[in-house]
This record gives structure tokens, C-alpha cells and sequence, in this order.
């Protein structure tokens, strides 16, 4: 018998005990839904966090901060006895320390870092729109958000002018019926120096912005000089050491993968701290990726019930066709033969819950993402809760099909031990 003779016998077979056949499928199709429902959230929650990570930066950038000299001041607990007071180095502020030019020299010196890009975060009491309104900005965006933003209309801000993007939701305070209908419009930033006195800096909106995953884009973003004038404002009377200060940097490290330890332990020494995005977002990957597994293990405890099922509707097959086995011998037919049709009876059912499975998860999985993230989790940005990963799938697929295999040699054997002569006797 062809190989493909026994397959369409072994398909055949396969419906003789419909019920039988259908309840065995049916528990195999629970595994197989479980574990694509599974897949798909973990694949899907680590794409949204992906997203993320492209909002805040790209894989060969570090963040570096300075590790501060002194603890932050009014630290200890209540009923406890005082600590000596000491004068802040410079560069620190309320026990932060902030990097100055020096700072930016050295950390320009560690081999394998390219560039050196500074941060400054800078906030305004409130903005003046063309017609004279005022608009409370509760945080205001920073220059490092210029490359990441997602624009709706116009442009991002050029380093070198005085130039602001705002969100999608401040068109229509700013008189604005369509996102095109405020480019180029005039606006006013108000800031208060350290002793509370105002001072403003014009600027021009020359973008609108869609927020995305990381909250870029979500409030206005100043171009790099606009930010140094709010800056100066917000400075204003300050010693010159604490002017020229910068909250963090953002570094460019060549073959990042390679690099990363030496130029992290190269920063350590010299008393900085670095992260790279994967510091920053590892942990909740390692959160995802173990719920994700925890749920796969019931899917497993699902599946291995079902292998159960194979092997006692393959065991009862062999035992109600044990004169036909006989014939079969008799007429020819090789153990092996004999073997590879049970086998492939089991592969049959096997490949029909996990195909049937997977399109169950598949289903419900698209389905409820889409009804979720444009639903009640629709101010989420972002957000994706289910995610296809075709490999994954295919995996499924043939875990599945292998654990059917498996389960279906126990009675294939026995089928292929059969004596033809008491076969035949048999009733």
C-alpha cells in the first residue's frame, strides 16, 4: 500500500466512530486554542512594549545620568536626630546630580561612544495663543522628543529656530477647526525664574503631533533653541555652575551588543550611571514572557490529557478491527505498513484539533484585540493585545501533530505485533 493510499485509509478510519473521533479532536482543540490565545498575548503585549521602546529611543543609545555625592536632604525619619548639613557640590540641586560641560567631556572620552546628545527638561506657566487666551501646560515636551514624534500635519521643530509642535487635542483651543488651520500660528511661552518673576519667549507652531505609545507627542515640544530660551528664563539669577547643567545624556554607542558591558563599566568609573532600553523595559518583558508561560503550561496540561484520549480511541480501534488487521496481514500487508496506518490515524486527529484550534484562537484573539483596543482600553495609544506570529503558530502545529504521533504508537505497535492466524479467530 502507497504512502498516500494509507493516508486516505487512515482518514477514513478515522470516521468510522464519529463520535469516538469528534470528543478526542475536541480535546485536542482546547490545547491548541489555549496555546494560540497564549502565544498571541504574549507576542502582542511584547509588541506593544516594543513600541514603546521606539518611543523613547533607539537600540544603540544609552541614558546617562550622574550618580549623586551626597543623600537628598530631609531624607531621614521623623524622631531622629539630624544630620550635619553640607554645602551641595556643584552641579547638584536638592541631593540631584545634574552633568555639567565637564561631565559631557568625559563621558565624550569613553571609548565607543559616537555622540552625545544633552537633555534638558524645562516646564512654562502657560501658553498664549494668537488670540490672546491662555493655556495651562501641566508638563511641557523636551527636545530629545523631536526624532520620535508622529506628526498629524506640518513639521518637527528645527534645532536652530525658535519653533513648537502641539497635540492633536490643543487644535481647536488654539482657534483651529483642522490640524492645518494652526500652522504658522504665533504662540507666547510664559516661564518664572527662581525668584517667581515671568519672562516669555514667541515661538512658532510648526507641527501637530499624534501621541504615541511612550506619550510623545502628547504635549508641546520645544525645538532645541526654543527649549535653551525657556532654559535661560527658568535660570535666570543662578550661579553660572548651576545654569550650564543638564538633567541627563544620551549617548550613541557603536556595536552596542558587544560594547555595552566595557562602556557601562567605563561610565561606572567615572561615576555615572548608564541604561539602555532594555534595562529599562527588561523587567516587564520578564513579567510578560513567565505569565505567558504559566499560561502555555495549562495548554500543555490540556494537551497531554488529550494524548490520553488518542491512545484509548486508537487502542479500542485495534481492538474491534482485529480480524481486519488479520486480513490485512494475510494478504500481504508488512507490520510496518500496519503500524504506519495507526500512526497516521493519530496524526490524522491530531492535525485536525490543532488546525481546528488555532483558527478558534486566532478568531477570538483578533476579534477581541479589536474590540478591546477600540473600546473600553481605547486610551491605551498604542496598545496591542494580540499579536500573530506565523512561526508560532507552525510550532504549535507540529507540537501538536508530534504529541499525537507519540500518543498513537502505543496502539500502532500492538497493531503491528498481531499474529494474522489469530486475528482471523478472533470474534
Amino acid at each position: 500500500m502507497r504512502t498516500m493510499d494509507l493516508a486516505g485509509t487512515a482518514l477514513a478510519n478515522t470516521m468510522r466512530s464519529k463520535l469516538r473521533t469528534l470528543l478526542t479532536v475536541l480535546a485536542i482543540v482546547i490545547g491548541a486554542f489555549t496555546l494560540t490565545l497564549t502565544s498571541g498575548l504574549g507576542a502582542g503585549i511584547n509588541k506593544y512594549v516594543d513600541n514603546l521602546v521606539e518611543g523613547f529611543g533607539a537600540p544603540d543609545e544609552m541614558s546617562v545620568t550622574k550618580v549623586s555625592s551626597s543623600p537628598m536632604p530631609g531624607m531621614g525619619m521623623a524622631g531622629e536626630a539630624p544630620t550635619e548639613y553640607e554645602d551641595s557640590p556643584a552641579g547638584e540641586q536638592w541631593g540631584m546630580a545634574l552633568l555639567t560641560p565637564q561631565d559631557l567631556e568625559a563621558i565624550r572620552g569613553v571609548e565607543h561612544v559616537t555622540d552625545v546628545e544633552t537633555t534638558r527638561f524645562v516646564e512654562v506657566d502657560y501658553l498664549q495663543g494668537a488670540d490672546g487666551r491662555r493655556w495651562d501646560t501641566a508638563f511641557m515636551g523636551s527636545s530629545f522628543e523631536v526624532e520620535m514624534l508622529s506628526l498629524d500635519a506640518g513639521r518637527a521643530p528645527a534645532p536652530d529656530a525658535r519653533e513648537v509642535t502641539v497635540p492633536q487635542a490643543w487644535v481647536e483651543s488654539l482657534g483651529g477647526n483642522s490640524s492645518e488651520d494652526v500652522l504658522g500660528q504665533q504662540v507666547t511661552l510664559v516661564a518664572s525664574d527662581p525668584l517667581q518673576r515671568p519672562g516669555s519667549v514667541e515661538a512658532t507652531v510648526v507641527g501637530v503631533t499624534e501621541t504615541v505609545a511612550s506619550g510623545s507627542g502628547s504635549s508641546p515640544v520645544p525645538s532645541r533653541a526654543l527649549e535653551d530660551a525657556i532654559h535661560e528664563i527658568q535660570t535666570r539669577g543662578l550661579p553660572e555652575e548651576q545654569r550650564n547643567t543638564f538633567f541627563q545624556a544620551t549617548v550613541t554607542v557603536e556595536g552596542m551588543p558587544g560594547n555595552e558591558a566595557a562602556v557601562k563599566a567605563a561610565l561606572a568609573e567615572r561615576g555615572y550611571r548608564a541604561q539602555t532600553l532594555e534595562d529599562q523595559l527588561g523587567v516587564i518583558r520578564g513579567i510578560i514572557d513567565a505569565v505567558t508561560w504559566v499560561l502555555n503550561g495549562f495548554a500543555l496540561i490540556a494537551l497531554l490529557a488529550a494524548s490520553f484520549g488518542i491512545i484509548n480511541t486508537l487502542l479500542m480501534a485495534v481492538q474491534e478491527r482485529t480480524r481486519e488487521i488479520g486480513l490485512m496481514k494475510a494478504l500481504g500487508m508488512t507490520g510496518g505498513k500496519i503500524f504506519g496506518l495507526f500512526t497516521l490515524e493519530a496524526v490524522v486527529i491530531g492535525l485536525l484539533g490543532s488546525l481546528i484550534g488555532v483558527g478558534l484562537g486566532l478568531a477570538v484573539g483578533l476579534i477581541a484585540n479589536a474590540w478591546l483596543t477600540a473600546g473600553p482600553l481605547s486610551g491605551v495609544t498604542g496598545l496591542v493585545l494580540y499579536a500573530v506570529n506565523p512561526i508560532a503558530l507552525l510550532l504549535i502545529v507540529l507540537l501538536i501533530v508530534g504529541i499525537a504521533f507519540l500518543a498513537g504508537t502505543l496502539p500502532a505497535a500492538r497493531a503491528a505485533r498481531k499474529d494474522p492466524i489469530e486475528a482471523l479467530r478472533h470474534e
